[in-house]
């Protein structure tokens, strides 16, 4: 008989643990890791509200994405272009941000399933006669070793010749040049940091949904137990 454990324990680490995979995933999949330093508005590039020239705008240079404004256009919400500037996996920038690449995405897949298997612990408690908590800690655990491993290799493809176009002749590896960073790498580690307190969480969640108070439950005949 299946019975729907939910306690406030529980219930926040699996709201964490879909917070972290959405974050992570969110960071990757965005261009504002770096952002370049300014580039000076032309003279066709003339806000017809105002008459005056725009301001200078920074592009911003992701993994495999980018975003630039297009050139030879009127100030509007839509003269900024995004989009991946590598066609394929071969085509990144650097080979530390190919590595960086696979080591996120290595980290974010496990996040995701853990956030999707971290839905059904209300009526699964264990699997194969292990808790279901610990299991998924232990994954979340690793996806968080994945992503340093990621992060860490990041900066080291600073000084590849794309992100010394964005980033000025002075860019090289852990050094950025006239570029900042965005807030897409400071949500990557966010989620990193918030992946290992996850990991931490689980244990709590698993003493919860087995405490005393829930077998007492169980034993009076509940099939919905909630505890604060």
């Amino acid at each position: 008989m299946c019975h729907v454990i939910v306690t406030c324990r529980s219930m926040l680490w699996t709201l964490l643990s879909i917070v972290v995979a959405f974050a992570e995933l969110i960071a990757f999949m965005s261009a504002d890791w770096l952002i370049g330093k300014a580039k000076p508005s032309s003279s066709e590039d003339v806000d017809n509200r105002t008459g005056g020239s725009q301001e200078p705008y920074h592009p911003t240079l992701g993994i495999y994405g980018r975003c630039t404004r297009i050139s030879h256009m009127q100030l509007s919400r839509r003269d900024t272009l995004c989009g991946p500037y590598a066609e394929n996996f071969s085509e990144i920038a650097s080979g530390f941000w190919q590595a960086t690449a696979i080591f996120l995405a290595m980290g974010i897949m496990i996040l995701c399933a853990v956030a999707f298997v971290s839905v059904f612990t209300m009526c699964v408690q264990s699997i194969m006669k292990k808790s279901i908590f610990n299991v998924c800690g232990l994954l979340q655990g690793i996806a968080g070793l994945f992503l340093i491993l990621g992060l860490i290799l990041y900066p080291a493809g600073w000084g590849c010749q794309k992100a010394v176009s964005y980033c000025g002749p002075y860019a090289s590896a852990y050094k950025l040049g006239d570029c900042s960073l965005g807030w897409a790498f400071y949500t990557a580690i966010g989620g990193t940091i918030l992946t290992f307190i996850c990991a931490v969480f689980s244990a709590q969640a698993e003493i919860a949904t087995s405490s005393d108070k829930v077998q007492e439950e169980i034993e009076e005949g509940k099939n919905l137990i909630c505890l604060l």
